[in-house]
């Protein structure tokens, strides 16, 4: 179980870093509130697309060796911080509240879930 829900935030989280490097403005129209943080910058999404890709490609490793533990748990922390980067501009007054229920499933649930998927395992 634990490994087919590795093997599936790697392909979301790879799937989501391609579609921001080859289509940065379907991505930018296509993903619930992307699009209320400011102008569309292509160059940004692409830079972010990078982070998301290596994540999926730590996680993909994570499936098959548990050697890399200390990538994907790298690869969960940049999720996290992602996150906090959210909630601190909704304290901030930067986000609705709104915005922030939208980016529940993709901000918030994929970082608990890499937290816990690259918590260290046995050999």
């Amino acid at each position: 179980m634990r490994n087919a829900l590795t093997l599936l935030l790697a392909l979301i989280l790879a799937a989501n870093g391609l579609l921001m490097l080859i289509a940065p403005e379907p991505w930018y129209h296509l993903i619930p509130g992307v699009s209320s943080t400011g102008p569309f910058n292509p160059h940004f999404v692409r830079d972010i697309g990078c982070a998301y890709l290596v994540c999926g490609a730590s996680f993909f490793w994570l499936a098959r060796d548990v050697r890399a533990q200390p990538a994907a748990l790298v690869s969960a922390v940049f999720l996290l911080l992602h996150a906090l980067t959210h909630i601190w501009d909704g304290i901030a007054g930067r986000e609705s509240i709104e915005h922030l229920l939208l980016d529940i499933p993709g901000v918030f649930l994929l970082p608990a879930l890499a937290l816990w998927l690259s918590a260290k395992r046995q050999s």
